[in-house]
């Protein structure tokens, strides 16, 4: 059982809460090791994290992503990078390469997109919040799905989408993790580190 205020990392190891986390605490007049109500993240942040924790449901071992689709603060349809249905995954029957690029898996906003079409779930106006910036392929979708925002978290690959989105009307929202590459800046460039 995990002490009060402890926090579990990804596989599982518990670690204590931080000192940081101690003096906010105390500072709001909880005991040090609680957690204290006050600081609730915005949306943009608990969606982002939603997104995180359906990418560990990813079966490529070479990037796990995940995608949720949103509209008016209620979760429309989730999606994470993996196989064809009812074929092998990645990490079973390993990669399939083409020019230095796993083609077995389906990405994340894909997934989200066609588990919203197979429910018959309507997004178009709806934000997806993706855990890296869609490729040109993905952002090509997401585009004709009609979705009018984009929240992701490490910028991944194709500078396109930027000059795209502006000419669409698509908000292109960086929601940056620590240590995550930034995005290119409007011309193109990748951004300078901070």
């Amino acid at each position: 059982m995990l002490a009060a205020g402890a926090r579990t990392e990804k596989h599982g190891a518990a670690r204590p809460p931080g000192r940081a986390g101690m003096v906010e605490s105390a500072r709001h007049g909880a005991a040090p090791g609680e957690e204290s109500m006050s600081h609730r993240g915005s949306w943009d942040e608990y969606f982002m994290r939603i997104a995180e924790e359906v990418s560990s449901r990813a079966t490529c071992d070479r990037k796990h992503v995940g995608a949720v689709i949103v509209r008016d603060k209620s979760i429309l349809a989730t999606g994470y990078n993996g196989s064809i249905r009812g074929l092998p995954h990645c990490d079973e029957d390993g990669h399939l390469m083409e020019d230095g690029h796993c083609v077995r898996t389906i990405h994340a906003e894909a997934n989200a997109i066609i588990q919203a079409a197979r429910n018959g779930v309507r997004i178009e106006g709806a934000t997806v919040y993706v855990t890296a910036s869609p490729c040109w392929g993905c952002f090509k979708m997401i585009a004709n799905a009609g979705l009018s925002r984009i929240v992701f978290g490490e910028f991944y690959r194709d500078p396109r989408i930027f000059r795209f989105a502006e000419q669409l009307g698509i908000a292109l929202s960086p929601l940056h993790a620590e240590g995550a590459p930034a995005p290119p800046d409007a011309g193109g460039a990748p951004a300078p580190a901070e």
